[in-house]
């Protein structure tokens, strides 16, 4: 053996021993124990959970139930360690690492290393004893052949004999073997050779039935000259199942439908969570209301809150807290939010509450009438000034200067909303206008974003031949049809 995988072997076994050292001081502590279904506990805590605290009862009330003892059972072994008289089915994916020496090659072709690769496989072992089984083994791997960079596929048949420390937790083992090593590439061609095998690996039971296994090995196969050993080492890592095993299942507690701690034998209410002593759930007051829905769980009173002061106008808030107990109002006075003028803007929110808002685009959500300001009217309706190339979206530089102004007041007068249309004369394709117009407004509405308008306050809109202001039959006509036009939204 070379004095790498020397040390591979030492220290491998090293690792898997102290793990299970470990794992067996865990479980000897008295701090720790694994119960059947795998989960930690307390070694400390009760085995019986404690009962839920009584609310009071009458005096000739039923005195608590008692609990009964739980049944015994038998819980699985701290860490599920290994058995006898079992079967192992396994998986496994790893690198392997083919020697540089190797033979495995058609006699008539050069011998070329092959480069490391990904294997997987898949095994089946038996385990009469819980330290001792026997396994048999297929593997394939992909490769290459490193100079020539063509694919190649490496295989392995082979069985073992494993020895393994029957130990909780984690379980170191060693195992030997023989079977064949072989090669499939275009550049050797097709060859197999006996080989034998040794390694050291540990396994991790998960569950009753499912573990982690890792491998380590090193792989002997005849060298090029025939007088030495070729060594391929393996690292392998997977999934073990173990078949049959003897543990016994604990059996199910006792039903307790409703999960408040009593057993339905022996609850009144057995979907209900309650209280001692018939499991059923408390009314303190006996008005009917359940605790947990009553709101005065020590006052006597109807549904649905179980208060004595009724709500008559059922929103919410009871008496006597609700000063408007004849209209639906809300928390905590008990009165509606009201609109003294009438326009939509409740009085919490409205600014002028005895007067009401005028709808026109202009700070419509302050609730107080007011005028669209001088300076946008200009900027209602057709806007003279903006012109564009003939048949073109693309705006005339003479037009910059209304646009700027146009531009000053949006921005001065953030909270309006404005719609730019595009209109055209009818000559032409009606698509083609409409079309044209819509162009025209999207142009108008981009340069005022540019310069500093928010996209968000400007909708277009494109209106072709449909909107004429003047008849279409003239020349002049035509020349005021082709517009573009500013509007306030509300």
């Amino acid at each position: 053996m070379s004095k790498p995988l020397t040390s591979w072997v030492v220290w491998g076994f090293s690792l898997t021993v102290a793990g299970s050292a470990f794992a067996q001081s865990a479980d000897t502590s008295g701090s720790v124990s694994l119960s059947s279904s795998g989960a930690t506990t307390d070694a400390s805590a009760s085995a019986t959970p404690p009962a839920s605290e009584p609310a009071p009862a009458a005096a000739d009330a039923a005195p608590p139930k008692t609990e009964a003892a739980p049944e015994k059972f038998e819980p699985y072994e701290p860490g599920l360690p290994p058995e006898g008289n079992v079967l192992e089915l396994g998986v496994f994916g790893g690198v392997l690492f083919p020697s540089s020496d190797h033979n495995l090659r058609y006699e008539a072709y050069p011998q070329k290393p092959y480069s490391t690769g990904g294997e997987v496989g898949a095994r089946l072992g038996y385990y009469p004893v819980s330290f001792l089984g026997l396994e048999a083994e297929a593997m394939a791997a992909a490769s290459k052949v490193k100079d020539t960079e063509t694919s190649a596929a490496l295989y392995a048949m082979r069985g073992q004999l494993v020895v393994q420390a029957p130990l909780p937790y984690v379980a170191p083992f060693l195992l030997a073997g023989a079977g064949r090593l072989g090669a499939i590439s275009r550049a050797m061609a097709n060859d197999s050779d006996p080989a034998w095998h040794f390694g050291i690996g540990a396994k991790v039971p998960l569950t009753p039935v499912l573990g982690l296994r890792l491998d380590l090995r090193d792989t002997l196969t005849k060298n090029t000259q025939q007088d030495g050993q070729a060594q391929t080492f393996e690292i392998q890592l997977g999934l073990f199942s173990t078949v049959a095993r003897s543990r016994k299942e604990p059996p199910p507690p006792p039903p307790d439908s409703d999960h408040d701690g009593y057993i339905n034998s022996e609850d009144q209410c057995p979907q209900e969570q309650g209280v001692a002593p018939r499991g059923c759930p408390a009314d303190t007051d006996s008005d009917g209301v359940l605790d947990k829905d009553d709101f005065c769980p020590r006052e006597a009173g109807p549904a649905p809150n179980g208060c004595p002061d009724p709500d008559p106008d059922h929103d919410g808030v009871p008496l006597p807290c609700d000063q408007c107990p004849k209209e639906v109002g809300v928390k905590p006075t008990g009165c509606p939010i009201r609109d003294t003028d009438g326009d939509g803007i409740f009085d919490d929110k409205d600014k002028c509450v005895d007067k009401p808002e005028t709808k026109n685009g202009f700070e419509d959500d302050d609730g107080c009438p007011d005028q669209i300001p001088d300076a946008v009217k200009k900027f209602s309706g057709v806007i003279q000034g903006i012109s564009f190339d003939k048949n073109k979206a693309t705006i005339r530089p003479q037009s910059k200067a209304t646009l700027g102004n146009a531009a000053t007041v949006m921005k001065n007068f953030p909270s309006i909303s404005f719609e730019i249309s595009g209109h055209t004369s009818s000559e032409g394709d009606a698509a083609v206008n409409q079309r044209l117009s819509q162009e025209r407004a999207d142009a108008v509405k981009q340069w005022l974003v540019d310069n500093g308008v928010s996209a968000d306050h400007i909708k277009t809109r494109g209106a072709g031949a449909d909107e004429p202001i003047a008849d279409n039959k003239t020349a002049a006509g035509r020349e005021k049809n082709r517009r573009i036009e500013f509007k306030v939204l509300q």
